[in-house]
């Protein structure tokens, strides 16, 4: 069960940009609002209740957010598809596999640049979905950790936004280099860890409303380094993007759904502070080694 209020997130939030402060990013006035601001959070009313929330599985949450996942909100999109498109545009089409496709997003700019495509997702209604949009893609119900796809299959795989949602990143990057070709690419997108400590996580709701959360884990650049470069996978690229700009002005608290993003213009000055230099993003760029042969040191 995880125990979600608005009063100890913005706290939060408080306690990072006091932090930053205190390391001289900040001036004094700025500490001196900082603790104004806390003492008015504390007395006021409309902070008073938090919600509990059991976390679920991606087949479970996804069976909810599937029906709204592709609409306006999700500002991941705009930082990630960016960087994929660019490394796609400059390779040769040939077979190539959409990793935890979802309704398909990747799946159809790949199909669009001559790409034989095959998808796969655990989730049955997010795949349904993807099969209207690229009628032309093969698509199978399947995890990261067990692809049902062949050895050496794809010239190209592409793991969008999902590897955050596992404990362990090992198994499913054994599993993304097992159907890659010698000399094939390997694009992984993923939120980063700082913006999951801001809170952002996918908030669904059963049939009755009950509150449910789709974990997500805060891995390190370090994380995904030790469970690729063993495999024989380099590194090509890598980004992390920030945000930027302010957080907005001050606005009414909305419902549970919209925590944290709502809950922001409580204290949009700290949030800018605690965020500003905080990625939103951590996106890589692999390619298998052509020699399927290492060398190992004794």
């Amino acid at each position: 069960m995880i125990y979600q209020h608005p009063l100890h997130y913005l706290l939060g939030v408080e306690g990072l940009s006091l932090l930053r402060a205190y390391g001289g990013e900040h001036d004094r006035a700025f500490a001196e609002q900082r603790v104004a601001e806390i003492r008015k959070l504390l007395d006021d009313p409309a902070l008073g209740d938090g919600v509990e929330a059991h976390a679920v599985d991606t087949v479970t949450g996804y069976r909810v957010w599937a029906e709204t996942y592709d609409q306006p909100g999700n500002d991941l999109f705009a930082y990630e598809e960016p960087f994929v498109n660019e490394i796609v545009e400059r390779l040769e089409p040939g077979v190539a596999v959409d990793a935890a496709c979802g309704t398909g997003r990747h799946t159809a700019f790949l199909a669009a640049r001559g790409f034989q495509v095959s998808g796969v997702d655990s989730s049955a209604d997010m795949l349904a979905r993807a099969r209207v949009r690229v009628p032309q893609a093969a698509f199978h119900e399947g995890d990261l950790d067990a692809l049902p796809l062949p050895d050496v299959h794809a010239d190209l795989v592409v793991c969008a936004l999902a590897l955050a949602h596992l404990p362990d990143l090992k198994p499913a990057f054994a599993e993304l280099a097992r159907v890659l070709k010698p000399g094939g690419h390997l694009i992984v997108t993923d939120i980063h860890h700082e913006r999951v400590l801001l809170g952002s996580m996918p908030h669904v709701r059963t049939e009755a409303g009950e509150p449910r959360l789709i974990y997500s884990y805060q891995h390190r650049a370090s994380d995904y380094l030790a469970a690729a470069l063993p495999l024989g996978l380099e590194v090509r690229a890598c980004a992390e993007p920030r945000a930027g700009g302010t957080a907005g002005s001050r606005f009414p608290i909305a419902e549970w759904d919209t925590w944290p993003w709502s809950l922001i213009g409580q204290a949009p000055e700290a949030f800018h502070a605690a965020s500003a230099t905080s990625p939103v993003a951590i996106m890589w760029h692999f390619q298998r080694e052509k020699s399927t042969s290492r060398s190992r040191s004794a």
